[in-house]
């Protein structure tokens, strides 16, 4: 695995953990059930791709797109 790929793969695992974080907070979950909610998603499915570069955004613009998601909003989803 190359550096920049290792690293990235870093950032994600630190924004997974962060989102989960907030995500227990707002909605009164255990961490580990926050970080199911978050894995079980397609926003995760795109975050966990280092290809993506989504890693590079904010855990609260991040947060906006599981929002997004929730509500079904696909054109809001895709243009955060």
């Amino acid at each position: 695995m190359k550096s920049d790929e290792q690293n990235a793969y870093f950032v994600i695992n630190l924004l997974t953990a962060r989102i989960s974080e907030l995500l227990s907070e707002r909605n009164g979950l255990s961490i580990t059930n926050a970080m199911r909610e978050l894995m079980a998603t397609k926003t995760y499915a795109v975050l966990s791709r280092p290809q993506s570069y989504l890693y590079l955004e904010s855990p609260e613009y991040i947060l906006d797109m599981l929002d997004a998601e929730r509500r079904q909003d696909v054109e809001r989803w895709l243009e955060v």
